[in-house]
């Protein structure tokens, strides 16, 4: 009889400089389970994943596939044995096109020649199969984050693994792409896949895993059955105390106007019309003014545009009651901090140490110099608060290379950074990407504490629950466009027009629904004593209730 386990790590230990990242650590995945690797950031998780992968080798353990021993030297034998692995930072070669990314090293020849076409056929089905939508002829550096994320994970499908690990595959996706995914996931799972799957999400971890393991500092704490634990109990796990996974804030008190933005243009890098179609809005003083909507509808732009990283068409920027729409991005820092989305392209110099990193920006301000250079010990000790403000988790503390650092604390080093620069404007762009449920609750109270300070925030999430929990005022986007406000606090008596394509979203948030077609109002709909179904016909113009009035 063969073994039940598909892959088994067996006394995993690996090292480096300063830290000991897996602690003797045994892992057995079943066949045809999704099997969910939950820890705090740099807990180890990606490291172990790496072994598995052939890009770390242990010092000491075995790793067995399908109870046989294998040996795993560098990802070539992984893929050998059926492998595959979606990472957590990008392989993606910036200048290459997604389709010459996805069939890199497994490129189809006939008789010595390149068969493109047939690629993107496959790429196209396995595309439309898993709702992962790419433009296959795209650029990756002129592509969103999200669509970098598809990429990747269709450069893995592409290559038919049986045993696939996701590390954090979900961390710039949509709610209805994580989902589609999520039944992705389950798919592969039914015809007989294994997979490992990482994330910091518990309601993700909770919805789809079979089992999970929690690793802590290195070190396993435990694998337990999904069906037998709830969120708390692994956050619990996870970090070694209660963790507050709510966000308690007071009511905003709005104050004057730091940001106005009026009527701006931003050019599209992917298609003719521009990505940022006249929008206009303001953030006041003490608030939280989110930007949401899915992912791809000119957020990315709209920032880019504020922080200086695009030139804008046309439009005016006021930020302090200067226009800056033209200004530098060293003369807009002057009174904005931005935690940008990319945190490799835009918020870290890779190769430079971490105390490099924390002081960017500020390196010739008078307290880091010394008789006109860089007064070292005062970016070493500026470098040590900051780190332990922050608990920026790291294997030689200052002097570590931001490179060798997990996702989750280079995130947190950037955040440290730019919050203690005390700039009227804080432009936080998904500030809680790849973040742990003990970090993003730290996080989520900074920011609190900076709007409750008498700070502007501009957040830019794709995660709902951050989006409801965190805001004060959500704008949402489409297509360029400002398509709608929702004033979190309709229970504070406010009246709240909320205009969505989403139909959960109305269905879920809404007392009153209204139905348009065709430029009438054709139904009003009561969202306990409606359906989804009822409400589709409304909108495609099938029905109409006779009390519709001309908008």
């Amino acid at each position: 009889m063969g073994s039940p386990y598909a892959i088994e790590m067996l006394n995993i230990t690996k090292r480096f400089p300063g830290i000991i990242a897996n602690d003797n650590i045994t892992l057995q995945l079943k066949k045809g389970e999704i099997h969910a690797l939950l820890g705090e950031n740099g807990a180890g998780k990606s490291t172990l994943m790496s072994v598995l992968f052939g890009l770390y080798q242990p010092e000491e353990g075995v790793i067995k596939k399908d109870g046989q021993v294998v040996s795993i030297k560098d990802p070539n034998d992984a893929n050998a044995l059926g492998i595959g692995m979606v990472h957590q930072h990008f392989k993606l070669v910036e200048c290459f096109t997604v389709l010459d990314n996805i069939i890199m090293g497994v490129e189809p020849t006939k008789h010595g020649f390149l068969q493109k076409a047939e690629a993107r056929e496959k790429v196209l089905a396995l595309s439309e199969k898993y709702g992962l939508h790419v433009d296959p002829d795209a650029l990756i550096e002129d592509i969103t984050v999200g669509m970098q994320q598809r990429t990747e994970i269709l450069k893995m499908l592409y290559r038919d693994n049986e045993i696939l690990i996701f590390d954090e595959p979900t961390a710039v996706l949509t709610p209805q792409e994580i989902e589609e995914l999520m039944h992705t996931m389950r798919g592969f799972a039914k015809e007989g896949k294994s997979i490992l799957f990482i994330s910091h999400k518990l309601n993700e971890i909770m919805e789809v895993s079979d089992r999970v393991t929690v690793l802590r500092k290195g070190k396993c704490i435990g694998t337990v059955n999904t069906a037998d634990t709830n969120k708390q109990e692994l956050s619990n796990m996870m970090v070694g105390r209660p963790v507050q996974l709510e966000v308690q804030k007071e009511e905003a008190r709005p104050g004057e106007t730091v940001l106005e933005v009026e009527d701006l243009r931003v050019r599209s890098r992917v298609h003719k019309k521009d990505a940022v179609r006249g929008v206009s809005f303001q953030v006041h003083a003490g608030e939280i003014v989110c930007i949401a909507g899915i992912d791809g509808n000119g957020q990315t732009e709209l920032v880019y545009g504020i922080t200086g990283l695009e030139k804008p068409e046309s439009g005016k920027i006021r930020l302090c009651g200067q226009d800056i729409a033209r200004a530098s991005i060293k003369a807009r820092g002057e009174n904005m901090s931005h935690i940008p989305e990319d945190r490799h392209k835009h918020g870290l110099v890779l190769d430079f140490t971490l105390e490099q990193n924390m002081v960017l920006q500020r390196f010739n301000e008078k307290q880091f110099q010394h008789a006109g250079f860089i007064d070292r010990a005062s970016v070493r000790s500026y470098a040590e608060r900051l780190i332990d403000k922050f608990d920026v988790r790291s294997g030689q503390g200052p002097v570590t290379v931001a490179r060798s650092m997990s996702g989750g604390n280079q995130q947190k080093a950037i955040i440290a950074r730019e919050l203690d620069r005390e700039k009227a404007l804080v432009v936080a762009v998904q500030p809680t990407r790849g973040l742990d449920v003990g970090a993003i609750e730290y996080i989520h109270g900074q920011l609190v504490a900076e709007r409750d300070a008498g700070k502007a925030i501009l957040l830019v999430s794709l995660e709902l629950e951050e989006v409801m929990s965190l805001s004060d005022r959500i704008l949402v986007m489409y297509e360029g466009e400002i398509v709608g406000e929702l004033v979190a606090g309709r229970d504070a008596g406010k009246a709240i027009l909320l205009v969505s394509l989403e139909l959960e979203e109305v269905m879920s948030l809404s007392d009153r629904i209204l139905v348009m077609y065709e430029g009438e109002i054709v139904g009003e709909l009561d969202p306990k004593k409606t359906t989804v179904q009822e409400l589709g016909l409304y909108m495609a113009g099938a029905k109409r209730d006779g009390k519709g009035e001309k908008a």
